[in-house]
Formats: C-alpha cells, sequence, structure tokens
C-alpha cells in the first residue's frame, strides 16, 4: 500500500526519467523505466515490510491501554519531522527531477537499478514518519491513506508545498497534544478514518 501511494508523487521524476531515455528504442527505454521504477517500489515495499513487522509486535507487547499514548507519540515524532532540516533536504531532491538525474545519474542498467534506490531512499526520508501516522494512528485505512497520498503529493509537486509540509507538521503536533489529553480519540482516529 505505501509503495502504491508514493508512486503519484514520484510521477514528475518517472516522466522525466522517461524522457531523459527518449533517445533509445521503446523496448530499452521501457525495460529502463520499469527497472527504476521496480527499485523505487523495492525500497517502499521493503520498508512496508519493517512497519509491518513493528506495528505487529507493538499490538503484541503495548497494552491497551497505552495505545492512545503510542499513536500521540507518533504523531509527534511525524510533525517534528516534518520541520526538521533533513526533511527539507529530502523534500528538495525529490521536488527536483532533473537536478536529481543530473547529480545521480549512474550508466547502464545496474545504473538504473542504483538510481531507482536512491531516489526511494529520498523519498523514504521524506515521508517515513507519515508513513507511521498511517499505520499508527490511520490503522492503514483508505481515508488515512487519501490524505497521506495527497499531502506527499502536494509537497512533492505544488510551489508552496514545503510551506504546506510544515502546516500539517504543526497540525500533526497539535493532534499529538489533543490525543494525549484525550486519549478516546485515538480510536475515533482509526475507525471513523
Amino acid at each position: 500500500m505505501m509503495a502504491a501511494m508514493m508512486l503519484p508523487s514520484a510521477m514528475p521524476m518517472i516522466l522525466v526519467h522517461r524522457r531523459v531515455g527518449a533517445g533509445r528504442s521503446r523496448i530499452q527505454s521501457e525495460l529502463r523505466s520499469g527497472i527504476f521504477v521496480g527499485a523505487y517500489v523495492l525500497v517502499w515495499a521493503a520498508f512496508g515490510v519493517l512497519v509491518w513487522l513493528v506495528a505487529r509486535m507493538t499490538d503484541a507487547l503495548l497494552p491497551m491501554d497505552a495505545r492512545p499514548y503510542a499513536v500521540a507519540a507518533v504523531l509527534l515524532l511525524a510533525g517534528v519531522y516534518q520541520l526538521t532540516p533533513l526533511k527539507t533536504a529530502c523534500l528538495g531532491v525529490c521536488r527536483s527531477p532533473m537536478g536529481f538525474l543530473m547529480t545521480h545519474w549512474h550508466p547502464g542498467l545496474q545504473g538504473e537499478v542504483r538510481l531507482g534506490v536512491e531516489h526511494g531512499v529520498y523519498c523514504l526520508g521524506c515521508c517515513w514518519a507519515l508513513m507511521a501516522v498511517l499505520v499508527a494512528a490511520g490503522a492503514m485505512g483508505l481515508v488515512w491513506a487519501a490524505i497521506i497520498a495527497l499531502v506527499v503529493l502536494v509537497e512533492k509537486v505544488v510551489p508552496q508545498g514545503i510551506t504546506f509540509g510544515r502546516v500539517f507538521g504543526a497540525a500533526l503536533i497539535a493532534g499529538a497534544v489533543l490525543v494525549a489529553v484525550r486519549p478516546e480519540i485515538a480510536q475515533s482516529l482509526a475507525g471513523n478514518m
């Protein structure tokens, strides 16, 4: 689900990647783009498996009455991360497809794998905390998935996306405080959305 959510926001990079390879044969261009996208999706799929394992361990080990506070902690962590220089740096790379290709291009099919992995890692650096919110607060619900996917897309492609991401970060911090004060809200976050 995480990989599928990230693909729309990766489309500018994928389209620029295809355009850069326009001088090749159609089959060669599609193969190279497929390898690039496959490597990108692999990064997100691996992260998804890791998050799933952590979620299952948390479910098994965390008492029910402590779960709302865990949700508050994840919201706080994600909100604070939205405001960090690391988030801004990773987002800057993701917002500049041509700049990324110019500075990270590697020749050959192995280069396409490396390029896809590197782009996936930058996107992961950009969005891992939002995906943690999806799992912790939203219980992987479709409405939460749509909200997070929209936030990621706006951050990456809209001119004021970085500012929007910071505002969303402040909203996550406010949500964390609200859940810490009123723990019953954590259940409604997952259940109603």
